[in-house]
């Protein structure tokens, strides 16, 4: 029987996840089903966005994520 690796995601894939699900168009559901992670996930990665203020770690530096705007622009979201 052959194990399931962990997947592991982008920080620039979690930061589309957090700025749909913060955008509260979509359901958690239906989000986490977009993107083909579990619900749980994707609540819990919308939680540690709004937990840190808008500020968000992505590989060594901060990036502020409060004006969804510019953070869409720079991550290509459209």
């Amino acid at each position: 029987m052959s194990e399931q690796k962990r997947k592991n995601f982008s920080g620039q894939f979690k930061a589309k996840v957090e700025l749909e699900a913060h955008r509260g168009v979509k359901t958690i559901n239906k989000i986490a089903q977009d993107f083909g992670v579990h619900p749980t996930q994707a609540w819990l990665w919308k939680k540690e966005l709004q937990e840190s203020g808008g500020m968000k770690i992505t590989g060594r530096d901060l990036h502020p994520l409060k004006d969804s705007a510019l953070a869409r622009r720079t991550l290509n979201l459209g």
